[in-house]
């Protein structure tokens, strides 16, 4: 269900994407009515159009940051923090539970309105060490699987 949504969700801008190049090759070889304008003023207008149709695009898919979380670390996690990566303020915890037990996942859900590709995550054990990836591009992540490794002392995450 989960890759079928994200499917619908990403092909919704490419279709927006496509309409509006139609629409500006159409006002661009339309010769009467409101659009007949010189050769540049008509080029300028489908440039206008399709600058505003691809924006609109960006923003259709920059709205699915949400993301599923899995624990592969061997230890439980307490705490998830989420952040844009523009701020430095972790703001309040997103685990939505107690704890996350080696195995687990989590889906994490942002509002309506969130904006911004780039976001920082952090995550706190049960004994209470931190680790913190900075600048994940959420726009196209859909599964975030945190690892670690006791022999090399190294936690790295992988993306799907």
């Amino acid at each position: 269900m989960r890759a079928a949504t994200r499917s619908a969700m990403l092909a919704a801008p490419c279709k927006l994407a496509a309409s509006c190049v139609h629409f500006a090759r159409m006002a661009f070889n339309f010769r009467g009515g409101l659009m007949n304008l010189a050769r540049t003023g008509r080029l300028f207008a489908a440039l206008i159009l399709g600058g505003i149709c691809f924006a609109g695009a960006g923003t259709v898919m920059a709205e699915d940051l949400d993301f599923s979380m899995v624990n592969k670390t061997g230890y439980a996690i307490n705490e998830v923090y989420v952040s844009s990566a523009k701020t430095d303020d972790w703001e309040e915890d997103v685990l939505g539970r107690d704890q996350l037990a080696n195995g687990e996942r989590v889906d994490i859900h942002f509002e309506r309105g969130a904006k911004g590709c780039s976001w920082d995550l952090k995550v706190t054990y049960d004994d209470g060490d931190e680790a913190i990836w900075s600048g994940l591009d959420l726009c196209s992540i859909s599964k975030l699987t945190l690892h670690y490794d006791r022999d090399a002392d190294r936690t790295w995450a992988d993306t799907e």
